[in-house]
């Protein structure tokens, strides 16, 4: 029987994407695993991997076609020995197009992900459910940590799309001893929980108070209606509170510029070349090991107390941001750090994330130093609790042991989820941060 192909999730909270392009044609022989197609979400733009083994029959919607709803048909495949031209007209809609993917507002954390199953043999792009050949589907980094942790991945119980296995069935199923994934109603909540959002002012209401011909109306992309949302989700369900803090940058400036200069070089180029972010990365990620009370995420039954320090770090890339994360920042090198951030930073602006790369994190750094601004106060982007905000490093008076020097100083301020961290806590946490910034040597032992 025909195999239709429907529009996957590649996120969490994905509602509709942009098919950019087709890498088949009608006729073309595909394998499960071959790329078939690009799909532009509002973070990223990410290649479609096929479950099913087949002939294209019909690319049912053209490639460039945007707002193409989860769950929608968007190819049919003729099975081995099956007649492509019978199975391009007896292919329909997937019974899964009815069933639309439960909202962010209205969704439990944990089903977030999950969409109904399609009902044709297992035949679905990115799903996880098992096929007529009993292939459990998942995600290559959910693979890659089940092989390492010694499980056996058709023994997860998936909570991504279409019952998916995803990273954080297999870290839960290590977590509990055994190879079945805990239920995932376990899953911290996140700004996925929130009540639903208050309107706006119309359009109407906001263009009458200009004159006709003095703007222009630019329709809100995918990214800035994410951005819009989530922003407005944290600031209505977290209750924000601020610590700034003044940090000397003298030592870590010299200490920057002596490990730079010692870098080897590699294939006629030094082989890492540090930033000061790249410092402000590793010093927070130690301070959150050295206060791990401050290492958490908040959800209405539990306190969320997270092992290692994955720090996000805002990224500009036109019409938006983005937070591609460190993993495990607090056990890497500088020299790792610096490297990894310049891989996830130019395919961030390329939009070539994976989601993994850029969901989840326990923490998070905006730096807008380098635009000249003094300090300012960052939103905290949930499950994170906490959010630091970088300003700019500049020359300042300051009275050491009775007498005005010149030091190059930066204002850093914490922003946190009060539910989570109290201001003695991030006080703490921000004091431990000081201590690496201005003792960097600290931060090579």
């Amino acid at each position: 029987m025909p195999i239709n192909i429907t529009m996957p999730a590649l996120s969490p909270t994905m509602e509709e994407g942009n098919l950019s392009k087709w890498l088949v044609k009608e006729g073309d022989k595909v394998s499960s695993g071959d790329v078939i197609a690009e799909i532009e979400t509002d973070k990223a733009t990410m290649e479609v991997e096929a479950v099913d083994e087949g002939t294209v029959a019909k690319l049912v919607v053209p490639a460039g076609t945007e707002g193409v709803k989860v769950n929608a048909l968007i190819a049919i495949l003729a099975a081995d020995g099956e007649d492509v031209a019978a199975a391009a007209s007896g292919g329909g809609a997937a019974p899964a197009a009815k069933a639309e993917t439960p909202k962010a507002e209205a969704a439990p954390p944990a089903k977030a992900e999950a969409s109904p199953a399609v009902a044709n043999g297992g035949a679905i792009i990115g799903g996880a459910s098992t096929g007529s050949d009993n292939r459990t589907f998942s995600s290559p980094l959910a693979r890659r940590l089940a092989k390492d942790a010694g499980i056996d991945i058709s023994a997860v119980s998936g909570t991504g799309p279409h019952g998916r296995v995803v990273k954080k069935d297999v870290e839960t199923a290590v977590a509990g001893g055994g190879a079945k994934a805990a239920p995932a109603a376990a899953a911290p909540a996140t700004a996925a929980a929130a009540a639903p959002l208050a309107k706006g002012a119309s359009e109407e209401a906001v263009l009458k108070n200009f004159a006709d011909g003095s703007y222009e109306l630019v329709p809100h992309d995918g990214m800035r209606k994410t951005i819009a949302k989530r922003l407005q989700e944290s600031k209505q369900t977290i209750p924000h509170f601020y610590v700034s803090v003044d940090c000397e940058l003298d030592a870590l400036l010299a200490l920057r510029a002596q490990l730079n200069a010692a870098s080897p070089e590699r294939d006629g180029k030094p082989a890492y070349k540090l930033s000061v972010n790249d410092m402000v990365i590793k010093a927070l990620a130690l301070a959150l090991r050295d206060v791990p009370d401050a290492n958490v995420s908040w959800t209405d039954a539990n306190m969320v107390k997270h092992k290692h320090a994955d720090v996000g770090v805002a990224v500009s890339i036109p019409g938006g941001l983005i937070t591609p994360i460190i993993r495990s920042a607090e056990l890497k090198s500088l020299s790792a750090i610096s490297n990894e951030m310049k891989d996830l930073g130019a395919r961030a602006k390329s939009r070539k994330l994976k989601p993994e790369e850029y969901q989840g994190g326990t923490t998070a750094v905006s730096n807008m130093g380098m635009m000249g601004v003094k300090n300012f106060a960052a939103v905290v982007n949930p499950p994170h609790a906490t959010i630091l905000a970088i300003g700019a490093g500049e020359e300042r008076v300051v009275v050491k042991k009775g007498q005005m020097v010149v030091a190059n100083v930066m204002t850093v301020t914490l922003s946190t989820d009060h539910r989570a961290v109290d201001g003695a806590l991030g006080a703490e946490l921000l004091g431990a941060f000081k201590r690496y910034i201005e003792n960097p040597m600290g931060m090579l032992v």
